[in-house]
């Protein structure tokens, strides 16, 4: 109990821990969790020895209700098989197209005139916005509309929330909630007698499959066919609903909360970094001309400056901050480690992009350059020093998504508005499961 005395968050607590020890790896004895933020770990569990690392039964239980056999939370064939039909659709320039269609609709007829309206407003009464909450209505109407053809419209001028929203939301809250009890069995007893927050949870997933279960039905009505949405193209390939509905559910899962944080921090960064806003803005004029729009999915990757301000901004602030597997049988790390079968192993972005051995002395500086090469071209870093997309086999399929997401958001807000960070009593983030 006694890290937030020093530390605003856990993470920074675990970090201070890898920091100072031998091989930055630790184990927590109460817990069963050895934690490291070593790269040749990272890399030993994500691709080397892959097999022996899964995401496990104890992690499975607990979202187990709410993913079913999503692809999230499913290992061995079932995992193989979803990341196969996704990587193929995923990989079409079409399904990218489609994203680049969905988002500047998005921020055309929605975000930007929400923000312009509480720009004009802003003048008279001198109130605050709540980006974090804008950023998350804006991510769940594009991955709805991506994921399942269906618009929440959550981001429309009055703010409404639909009872999709509200069921979604509170199911992630309370799976998360699950995780962190220190004795799995309280929320297992809850659930067996339907109390307390299991009932609430048992309410919002009902919420959520009747939803899901009916867009499907009517999907299958009106054809699918011509429809570019991801379920409408899994449709292509799965015949059976409640498994069609445990994979597009966890696609928006993956794609929601994500995206609204890494927005988040990214505009925290860039109001506390004028230049690097400055340097985005120079750049967007230079490459795509002065007040022109983005037309294409294309003409995003011509803007490496913008591209490395994201990377840097996850860097510091990864949407994920840790991520665990369970060892399957007894194993040895690359620092030598050693593992008990049956050990959850945790590896940490966020303690990674803090370390001096991995990023240099200035590990705690937002500087974007770091990822440009002298001719000002992005160049990626190996992705077991920077796992913030996880790596090896089970990848972020998402990710040029998720990316074209954060940089269209930064680049149309940026070059349209001036934000500006309002004071508050801590100099820092602070996370929420």
């Amino acid at each position: 109990m006694s890290w937030s005395k020093q530390f605003d968050n856990l993470c920074d607590w675990y970090t201070h821990l890898l920091k100072n020890s031998p091989g930055n790896t630790i184990h927590i004895h109460v817990l069963g969790n050895t934690i490291t933020a070593n790269p040749d770990n990272v890399e030993y569990m994500l691709k080397t020895r892959f097999e022996n690392f899964p995401k496990g039964k104890p992690f499975s239980l607990i979202l187990g209700d709410f993913l079913g056999r999503g692809i999230f939370n499913v290992d061995g064939d079932s995992w193989r098989f979803q990341k196969k039909m996704a990587s193929l659709e995923l990989g079409k320039l079409s399904i990218k197209s489609f994203a680049f269609e969905i988002i500047n609709c998005e921020i055309k007829d929605r975000l930007i005139p929400l923000l312009s309206s509480f720009a004009a407003s802003q003048k008279e009464q001198h109130r605050v916005l709540d980006l974090q909450d804008v950023f998350r209505r804006f991510s769940f109407d594009t991955m709805c509309r991506f994921s399942f053809g269906l618009d929440p419209k959550c981001l429309e001028l009055s703010l409404p929330m639909s009872k999709f929203a509200t069921a979604f939301d509170l199911a992630s809250k309370l799976s998360a909630e699950r995780a962190m009890t220190a004795f799995p069995l309280v929320w297992k007893l809850k659930r067996a007698l339907n109390l307390g927050s299991e009932k609430q949870l048992k309410k919002a997933i009902k919420i959520i499959h009747i939803l899901a279960k009916e867009v499907i039905r009517q999907r299958r009505k009106m054809g699918f066919l011509a429809h570019n949405d991801l379920l409408s193209r899994f449709m292509c390939t799965i015949n059976d609903e409640t498994y069609l509905r445990d994979v597009v559910i966890s696609f928006l899962l993956a794609g929601r909360d994500t995206v609204a944080s890494g927005l988040t921090s990214l505009f925290w960064l860039l109001a506390k970094h004028p230049n690097v806003e400055s340097e985005i803005r120079r750049e967007a004029d230079r490459v795509l001309g002065k007040n022109q729009e983005l037309t294409s999915f294309g003409e995003m990757k011509e803007l490496h400056y913008l591209q490395a301000a994201v990377y840097e901004s996850m860097r510091l602030y990864p949407p994920i901050q840790f991520d665990s597997k369970f060892c399957v049988d007894d194993d040895i790390l690359p620092d030598g480690s050693l593992l008990r079968r049956g050990t959850r192993v945790t590896y940490h972005p966020y303690a990674m992009g803090r370390i001096e051995e991995i990023w240099g002395p200035d590990c705690l500086e937002f500087k974007p350059e770091r990822w440009l090469k002298d001719d000002g071209v992005f160049s990626p870093e190996n992705p077991f020093k920077y796992p913030v997309f996880q790596a090896g086999f089970r990848v972020c399929l998402g990710k040029e998504i998720a990316l074209l997401e954060l940089k269209s958001v930064a680049l149309s807000l940026l070059r349209s508005f001036q934000i500006q960070l309002a004071t508050r009593p801590h100099p820092t983030l602070r996370f929420s499961p």
